[in-house]
């Protein structure tokens, strides 16, 4: 593992192959690259092609038809004499291997291709009326730490005390001495999640988390007993280390180094050199932070103590293919997946701190597995990508419908490394790695991570550990873990399990305020486990959202009316691809203020409105021309001599 790496990746596990082992070597020629232009990344590796045929043709009921499809679409007059021109050559044979969950059908070329030949065949195929959408079957990777410190032997804080989780505690300013040998080095704490007080509520009992990634590792601080009923969804045996292509049962980590030379892509394979690493056991690191074993008196605490990890491995060595994460996106949330028998365990949350570059199109493969997903009553929560970089770049961060947490450290500050803009739904403790947050400063304290389970192992698994990680790969899981003890929490109340949107709603909406307003777009707030339990449970947490009076497109509400310093607060709903929202104020008599914030409400003075609208009478307006998919709040205040009897109207283009 590179620890200076801030790239996102998925990754894929990798076997020892041996000159004797052909069949093994001839997997390796199937792997393409692609240029990003990204300077973090500027390579990325593919698999073959993922295509969706419409519904109703007769390629998407028939694998017979389909496999026709690929010949049919190459044949053409046009298509062969623009290859023989451009290339010289014909276009080559397309394979088709298997259909994948979401309805996708992954093909193989028969030879290696270059960029400008890959273009053009996926241009070729999306000119067929029977065609809906296609894309390169992309490796995606863990999202790698950006930096690594494991403890020494025997030095493992006791359970519950885990003196160097910081990140567990509340971003009440008090003094974190997390330093070794009684160090009377002082942190203040603003980057906190609050756990503890949460459980009083609920602590995950009875909810699956379901964590897709490397697998997980034999641990003394880990419940696995969801081990064996997880599953390896790495279809290659050269990126999952077994002796044969196939999926197997078992979420268990074999390791993902990329260490050998055997891996590079000049060898073959599918890693650059500039990210070769040892085998990260991230998985391992991401299921203790969601429910690491707690009052046991062994090592640290989890967020969500109670709740069960379904580990699901589809990274290995290089990563995991687009194809086989949505397959363990399906199958993990309690969906079909053809092979491969049904879970018995579906997730109540999914956790991927995994990803790749490129957007997520809503028509895609991954944006189709979420959705069915998220259909199912499964919140998904991802990581939003440590290369410094707006996330509506990246898969799957801006997938519709996910919770994308960037990553904060002690101070409350955006990591350095942390991806940001629209897409991001909330921050969480990623750890800023340097004193104070800043790289600057060029030392790396304790208190610069988030600390959890890992493994001393090389390449296969080793002696159990606990390390501390930076990233927005740690940022995700605590999201994820507050997320079933809100499902608890809910439950132990009497209350309806929230849908994966409520939980959306009341993580951002009882998230804390940032202690530092970021100059970045990096989500509603920080990730605060009490408030948001607090309020799953029905007792006090978070803001007054929950009394917005709702306000649909168009509707006009008139006859509103409050005294100096009164406030009404309403709230209006914004679809995807919306346009040109506009928000507005008009007639009556007095003074009205308006402000306006998306995701949350605003505060009374308007200190944290995304927009303000101030001016004399009651005429007031708002318009943004690409607005958010989101909730946006308004909250109006009575000015001098309040106002009587205005009217409040929304409205957007949809398309």
């Amino acid at each position: 593992m590179n620890p200076t790496s801030t790239s996102l990746r998925r990754s894929v596990l990798a076997i020892a192959l041996t000159a004797a082992v052909s069949p093994a070597l001839a997997q390796v020629s199937r792997f393409g690259t692609l240029q990003t232009g990204v300077a973090s990344e500027p390579v990325a590796v593919y698999d073959g092609l993922l295509v969706t045929y419409r519904n109703g043709s007769s390629e998407r009921a028939s694998a017979t038809a389909a496999a026709a499809k690929l010949k049919s679409a190459l044949a053409t007059t046009a298509v062969r004499s623009q290859w023989n021109a451009q290339f010289r050559q014909a276009p080559p044979a397309l394979n088709r291997v298997r259909r994948i969950a979401t309805g996708a059908d992954l093909v193989r070329p028969a030879r290696s291709l270059s960029q400008e030949q890959l273009d053009s065949l996926m241009q070729a195929l999306r000119a067929d009326p029977s065609v809906a959408h296609v894309e390169p079957n992309l490796l995606m990777k863990p999202i790698r730490a950006t930096a690594k410190a494991i403890l020494p032997p025997g030095q493992a804080p006791n359970d519950p005390g885990a003196v160097v989780q910081w990140h567990m505690r509340a971003a009440d300013g008090h003094a974190e001495y997390t330093e070794p040998n009684g160090s009377t080095v002082n942190f203040p704490n603003w980057g906190g999640i609050n756990a503890i007080p949460a459980w009083q509520y609920g602590d995950g009992d009875g909810v699956v988390v379901a964590v897709i990634d490397t697998g997980i590792t034999a641990h003394p601080d880990l419940d696995t007993s969801l081990a064996d009923a997880g599953y390896d969804f790495i279809s290659s045996g050269y990126m999952s280390g077994r002796a044969t292509d196939g999926r197997a049962p078992g979420g268990w980590d074999l390791g993902d180094w990329t260490s050998e030379d055997r891996f590079l892509v000049e060898n073959g394979g599918c890693a650059q050199s500039y990210e070769q690493s040892d085998s990260s056991w991230h998985g391992t690191h991401v299921a203790g932070t969601v429910g690491e074993l707690t009052n046991n008196g062994v090592g640290m605490i989890g967020v969500a103590p109670k709740a069960k990890v379904l580990p699901v491995r589809a990274l290995g060595h290089c990563g995991g293919t687009t194809a086989d994460i949505a397959d363990a996106i399906t199958w993990a949330s309690g969906g079909h997946v053809d092979g491969v028998p049904d879970n018995q365990h579906p997730a109540e949350v999914i956790n991927m701190s995994l990803g790749g570059y490129g957007s997520c199109a809503s028509d895609g493969v991954t944006a189709a597995a979420i959705s069915g997903a998220i259909a199912r009553g499964t919140t998904v929560v991802v990581a939003a990508g440590n290369d410094n970089s707006d996330a509506s770049a990246y898969t799957p961060a801006s997938c519709p419908g996910v919770i994308n947490v960037a990553a904060t450290g002690i101070t409350g500050k955006r990591a350095y490394y942390s991806n940001y803009g629209s897409s991001i739904t909330l921050s969480a403790p990623g750890g800023g790695a340097y004193t104070n947050d800043d790289p600057n400063t060029g030392t790396q304290p304790r208190a610069g991570f988030v600390w959890s389970t890992l493994n001393r192992g090389t390449h296969e698994p080793g002696e159990p550990a606990y390390a501390g990680y930076t990233g927005t790969s740690m940022a995700s899981p605590h999201t994820a873990g507050v997320v079933a003890l809100v499902i608890s929490a809910a439950y132990n109340a009497g209350k309806p399990i929230p849908t994966p949107q409520q939980i959306r709603e009341i993580l951002t909406q009882t998230s804390n305020v940032f202690p530092i307003k970021p100059t970045l777009r990096i989500g509603a707030g920080i990730l605060d486990a009490s408030k948001a339990v607090a309020r799953a449970a029905g007792a006090a947490g978070g803001g007054d959202e929950a009394s917005a009076v709702m306000l649909t497109k168009g509707q006009v509400l008139a006859g509103q009316s409050a005294a100096q310093g009164g406030i009404q607060l309403f709230r209006i709903d914004v679809p995807v691809n919306a346009r040109n929202l506009q928000i507005r104020t008009l007639g009556g008599s007095g003074q009205v203020k308006m402000y306006v914030r998306a995701t949350r409400a605003p505060s009374a003075d308007g200190s944290d409105a995304d927009v303000s609208s101030v001016r004399a009478g009651t005429t007031q307006n708002m318009q943004t021309a690409l607005p958010l998919s989101d909730s946006y709040f308004i909250r109006l205040v009575g000015g001098t001599g309040g106002y009587r009897n205005i009217s409040l109207t929304a409205t957007y283009s949809a398309y």
